[in-house]
Parts: C-alpha cells; sequence; structure tokens
C-alpha cells in the first residue's frame, strides 16, 4: 500500500507529526509505504487565470513546473493525505496555490479509484471551515474521503488529556483509512456529490461549444449517456439521483436561458 501525503506545512511542526502518527499506526496494520511531497520544495507555478486548461486542455497550460509529475504521484498512490495548518481560518498559501495549479481537476475528475485523508491542525480554531473547503476539493477531484481529522495544537504546552485526544483521533482515522483502501470498495455518494454530478453534466453538455475540452471528456467516459446517475458504478440514493436530475434540468434552462440573452 503506497501512500502520498502532500504536506501544505512550510515546516516539519504540528502538521507533519501528526502525519507522521498517522504513519506509524497504519505500519502496524501491515506493509505500508509512506512518500512526503513537501510543497514548499516543490516547483509550483501560480495559476494566471487565462482558463487555457479550460478551454483547450491542461496541458496547453504555460507554467512549466511540477504539476504533472505530481498529479501522476498521485496516480500512483492508493491513498492521498491532504495535510495543512490552518492559517488565517484557511489552508495554508503553499497548498492553495497548489490547488489552484490542479483547477482543471474540478471540471475534470479523475481520482475515481483513490482514497482521501484530510488532516489538519490549528492553535485554536479553524479546523471545521478547513476541512469542509479540502472535503469539497477533494470530492469534486474524483477522491473517496474515508476520514478527516482536525487537531487542536496550542503553540504552548498543552494539557495532556488533549495530547491523548490527538492521539487517539490520529490512530482512528489511520485505522479507517487502512482498511477503506485494503477493502477498497467505494462507498455510495452523498448528496452534494450526486447534485455535483449532474450539475456539471448539465453545464458542460449545454455549453459543449464553448468548452468541447470538458465534453468530449465526460462524453468519452459516459458520463453523458442517459440512464447514467453518477461517475462511477455504486449504489446511488434514489431520492439524491431524482434531485440530482431536478438540479439538472434547472442548470440546463439557466444556461439557455443566459445564452439567448446574450
Amino acid at each position: 500500500m503506497k501512500i502520498l501525503v502532500i504536506m501544505g506545512s512550510p515546516r516539519k511542526g504540528n502538521t507533519y507529526q501528526a502525519a507522521s502518527d498517522i504513519e506509524d499506526a497504519m505500519k502496524l496494520q501491515g506493509d505500508v509505504e509512506f512518500e512526503y511531497l513537501m510543497l514548499k520544495d516543490a516547483d509550483i507555478a501560480h495559476c494566471r487565470g487565462c482558463f487555457l486548461c479550460f478551454s483547450k486542455g491542461e496541458e496547453y497550460c504555460p507554467n512549466k513546473d511540477d504539476a504533472p509529475a505530481i498529479e501522476q504521484r498521485m496516480y500512483e498512490a492508493d491513498g492521498v493525505i491532504f495535510a495543512t495548518p490552518v492559517y488565517g481560518m484557511n489552508v495554508s498559501g503553499l497548498l492553495k496555490t497548489f490547488i489552484d495549479r490542479f483547477s482543471y481537476l474540478f471540471h475534470r475528475p479523475r481520482f475515481f479509484n483513490k482514497y482521501a485523508l484530510l488532516l489538519t491542525t490549528a492553535g485554536a480554531v479553524g479546523t471545521k471551515d478547513v476541512l469542509r473547503y479540502l472535503d469539497m476539493v477533494a470530492m469534486v477531484w474524483g477522491f473517496d474521503v474515508v476520514g478527516k481529522v482536525g487537531l487542536i495544537t496550542p503553540p504552548m504546552n498543552f494539557h495532556e488529556s488533549l495530547r491523548t485526544r490527538n492521539k487517539r483521533e490520529l490512530t482512528e482515522a489511520a485505522n479507517t483509512f487502512y482498511t477503506a483502501i485494503t477493502v477498497g470498495k467505494r462507498r455510495s455518494p452523498r448528496f452534494m456529490e450526486v447534485m455535483t454530478f449532474h450539475f456539471q453534466r448539465g453545464s458542460f453538455d449545454e455549453l459543449r461549444e464553448d468548452s468541447p475540452v470538458d465534453y468530449e471528456y465526460w462524453k468519452e467516459r459516459g458520463w453523458m449517456e442517459k440512464g447514467r446517475n453518477y461517475f462511477v458504478d455504486v449504489p446511488v440514493n434514489p431520492f439524491f439521483h431524482f434531485t440530482g436530475l431536478i438540479g439538472e434540468w434547472f442548470i440546463r434552462r439557466q444556461v439557455r436561458k443566459t445564452r439567448r440573452e446574450q
């Protein structure tokens, strides 16, 4: 089992130590190989907002950096841990630059056979907001998010009871992550995952002339086929599916109305 840790911390502090604790706990379960991608050492250029990755394809991005190699490393891993401290009530700047650089994944998801664990640390507050944001990112990119850990790690020496609680949460997350990857069965999608599928399908189908790369990507994978209810073949809650179809109809209607007005 191979795990890639995408480390959004500029130092080997609390977030790095938490990831290391997860590594130790998982290695107690079986043969696990951990690889750390320290974003501070990676060549990841800032997104220029040129939209070329959307309109023509990610290979046309003017930034020539480590992004393609990093994407390959995510493919090669069985699971990915997205780890970041809370900075200014959000992810670190390093991780935000990373996420922006891979913006095309929000239109053309591809990690449906990969599992994700979300990890963040904060001195006091902000973990819930960061985990909510990371959950949205990983979900839209295609990952099956099977665990989330938000730890409070004050800058001063903190009480032993807090250390014990953090250790317990990390161990539980590590065991859940290991089990999910070992079993290899993707869970049924949540409500927002189903809605995202239908919203995007409706948009990209209606905008096929404006966004041909997105449309062809979806068509090649069979996601545009009538009767398709999600990206992968897993059970979908009938209510989620029905609501998604209504949402898709509404999106298509709005796109057509906007184009007529233009």
